[in-house]
């Protein structure tokens, strides 16, 4: 049945206000120096680690030829950067620099903050609302299903820190039976950051999925020369997606921009997952001895290394 002109000119009155609304049209998106277009590709990248020019014009349903300009621009302001792709020489992928992770942080924050502070004008029945209404249009519309939603890494925001520790404590007591040791342990670890903070040669990352923090993980100063991984967590709802992966490959590539000449991490035996993306990401073992810790008495703690 087609569709009744009124119910046409609802969607475009609805398209025309939201644009209007949180400021499509202005000329910088998000009162940056990147266009709409822009953002929309370093958001992209950031979210698909190596992913080729023909596969980002597939999911931004873009002319190729319109993106390779859109390319060709922020290769020269520094955002984007084209490499061969290490498991596969014949394929040119497209990462973010340094410079292109702070764009996409600092278009990742002003985005949040201006639909927070849209939300905030109302009440918090009238949120639930909103959004109950958003994923039925989503879903309506086509969204594909959950297993492609996406995630993104970004800076901790207030509260994300006290997640680290609290889900880290959930999820060791839950799956190997550690008691509250092991919280005091990371509760202590996130003081240290939080506390001696060194923007230059430290970072956090934390993982987020359709709203909902899935991961994290952070990179720290053990001395001049030597950076060490931390708290390396995924979240059992969004296992299988490469998270674990990709946030092991930040703390690599941060820590290689900052100088340092070596990266270490301290770990258990049994935790098995971890210590195959470590083996993948160029990890070696140096040591390892048995150890009782965390109410339990069997375990084997591991130090692993990797030159940058």
């Amino acid at each position: 049945m087609p569709a009744k002109p009124a119910q046409v000119e609802a969607v475009r009155r609805f398209s025309r206000f939201y644009t209007r609304e949180i400021g499509l049209l202005e000329e910088g998106f998000l009162h940056t120096p990147f266009s709409l277009p822009e953002g929309r590709v370093i958001y992209e990248v950031a979210q698909h680690d190596g992913v080729t020019a023909t596969e980002l014009a597939a999911a931004l349903s873009l002319d190729g030829g319109y993106l390779s300009r859109l390319l060709r621009n922020l290769q020269r302001k520094g955002i984007v950067r084209r490499t061969r792709s290490e498991e596969d020489k014949r394929r040119m992928v497209l990462t973010l620099t340094e410079k292109g992770r702070d764009a996409f942080h600092t278009l990742d924050e002003a985005s949040r903050t201006e639909i927070r502070a849209l939300l905030e004008r109302l009440s918090e029945p009238e949120r639930a609302r909103l959004v109950d209404a958003l994923t039925t249009v989503r879903a309506l519309l086509g969204e594909a299903p959950a297993g492609g939603v996406p995630y993104i890494l970004r800076d901790p925001s207030p509260g994300d820190l006290g997640w680290v520790v609290q889900r880290h404590a959930s999820l060791y007591a839950e799956e190997y039976g550690w008691d509250e040791t092991f919280e005091a342990l990371v509760a202590e670890i996130v003081a240290r950051f939080v506390r001696d903070f060194d923007p230059k040669r430290e970072r956090c990352w934390i993982a987020e999925r359709e709203g909902v923090n899935v991961g994290c993980v952070f990179t720290v100063a053990k001395s001049k020369t030597v950076a060490q991984l931390r708290c390396l967590l995924v979240d059992p709802s969004a296992r299988g997606l490469g998270i674990g992966t990709r946030l092991v490959r930040e703390c690599i590539r941060f820590a290689r921009s900052r100088g340092y000449r070596k990266m270490t991490l301290w770990t258990n035996d049994i935790l098995v997952s971890a210590r195959r993306i470590y083996e993948a990401e160029g990890f070696h073992l140096v040591r390892q001895g048995p150890h009782e810790a965390f109410g339990k008495d069997d375990l084997v703690e591991q130090t692993w290394e990797r030159a940058l």
